[in-house]
């Protein structure tokens, strides 16, 4: 796994992993998978010049 994959871990305020793994689950995603997907989307997004960042942070800084 090491060979082709990063890890990286995230933070978040507690409840909100409970909220995204039942979002996920209610798609047939895995936490990961949706997370995934999350990130793709927003980067696509914020090529195309839709995205949105008000510099509000939601989670630790790294």
């Amino acid at each position: 796994m090491k060979e082709n994959y990063d890890v990286y871990q995230i933070r978040m305020p507690k409840g909100r992993k409970a909220e995204i793994k039942a979002h996920a689950d209610n798609r047939g995603e895995s936490m990961n998978s949706f997370i995934g997907r999350a990130i793709d989307e927003t980067m696509e997004r914020d090529k195309e010049g839709g995205g949105n960042c008000d510099g509000e942070r939601t989670s630790e800084p790294d």
